[in-house]
């Protein structure tokens, strides 16, 4: 597949704001911005007449869609995610590995290796893998199967898994009151993983011990952890006080509207990384799933473990998120995309993505009027077309 082409006639979001300007796309990277038609190297045309190209979609948690659960999916699996993902403007992502064996943990990790060294297929772009888990609180284990969780935290087993993937462990998922956390995170992050802390029952004091050793996000703040308290603020209190990104599921059900616009107004519009959380439910009609060892059961489009009722992961796309963004928070899509773009690249370390801008990968969603997706565009390539 041909990796340059030449967008024009577009409102383009670019770091700066909207405009009308063309897109030069040579070998994957965007290499020009012209404000009057400048194709000189007669590459090929896109007319994006009337649509708006957006900095590609970035999904650093989701346990699967399209009938696929990351824990059981193999190389061809990851990549049926992906595809149906880039109908969604997704163009890269992270999978989001729940607590399980170490043996089905070390399986997953070869297979997300295969796709990411894989090099360019017909979807989204597998960037990494996430471990949600198993450092996480028994108490605030949501889907988490508690028996596999690990009660004392060990450098050895996250070795041992980032070296199965090739150094594609890029995200984990830690509870600050687990013991030897506070001192794993700066060994983690010596790694190349980015820290957040999360499933936690944690108060102020531990966590924010934490975010000093170096922890970088918050897990979808709100959801499977101590909530906030006047006298003891908790995770909740120190990711609004603080620095941490912080994740939201935006998808009108585990957060309300006005906490995500409570997140905006503490955090500011570069703090909140928009996330799924999506199962295997993703994109199919209610019925029963897989989270990983969990039996679940969606109805409404809400996804419930069948033993408890306890919330487990969503059905939300980022697509179907960006328009719930726009009207939770009242505001435009320039702000909104930020959410699940240049946040996201930046708190990963994602140092080519995320934005609209000379030098960097063209992966690109183009959207129409009513900002539904008319075509993803992976390093220049389109993986999409409505």
């Amino acid at each position: 597949m041909d990796s340059s082409l030449y967008i024009k006639g577009a409102t383009v979001v670019l770091p700066t704001g909207s405009t009308r300007c063309d897109v030069v796309v040579e070998n994957g990277r965007i290499t020009g911005l012209p404000r009057s038609y400048a194709n000189l190297r007669e590459l090929p045309e896109l007319n994006a007449e009337g649509m708006t190209v957006l900095p590609g979609f970035i999904d650093i948690h989701t346990h699967g869609a399209a009938n696929v659960d990351v824990n059981a999916a193999d190389e061809e699996g990851l990549r049926t995610i992906g595809r149906f993902f880039a109908s969604q403007g997704v163009t890269g992502w992270l999978c989001s590995v729940l607590t399980d064996t170490p043996e089905q943990t070390l399986w997953c990790m070869e297979q997300a290796k295969r796709v990411i060294e894989g090099g360019p297929y017909d979807g989204a772009a597998l960037l990494g893998i996430h471990l949600e888990g198993p450092c996480l609180s028994s108490e605030y284990k949501g889907a988490m199967p508690e028996h596999l969780l690990m009660h004392t935290a060990s450098i050895d087993l996250f070795r041992e898994y980032q070296d199965a993937s090739g150094g594609h462990v890029r995200y984990t998922t830690l509870a600050p009151e687990i013991p030897g956390v506070e001192e794993l995170i700066p060994e983690l992050n010596a790694l190349g993983i980015t820290c957040a802390i999360g499933h936690s029952g944690a108060g102020y004091d531990q966590s924010m011990a934490c975010v000093r050793a170096g922890a970088a996000s918050a897990t979808h703040l709100g959801n499977a952890m101590r909530l906030f308290h006047q006298h003891d603020p908790a995770i909740w209190g120190v990711a609004i006080e603080s620095d941490l990104y912080v994740e939201a599921i935006c998808d009108g059900r585990h957060l309300h509207p006005g906490s995500v616009r409570l997140y905006l107004k503490s955090k500011g519009w570069d703090r909140v990384v928009a996330i799924t959380d999506s199962i295997m439910a993703a994109g199919l009609p209610d019925g029963n799933y897989k989270l990983g060892v969990n039996d679940v059961v969606v109805e409404d489009g809400d996804a419930k473990l069948a033993s408890t009722g306890v919330r487990a992961g969503s059905t939300l796309t980022l697509a179907q998120a960006l328009h719930n963004i726009v009207k939770f928070a009242d505001t435009d899509v320039e702000h909104a995309v930020r959410l699940m773009t240049k946040n996201p690249a930046t708190l990963i370390g994602f140092a080519t993505k995320g934005q609209i801008a000379c030098g960097y990968d063209a992966d690109l969603t183009i959207v129409d009027a009513d900002l539904e997706v008319a075509r993803t565009i992976v390093g220049g390539r389109t993986v999409y077309e409505r």
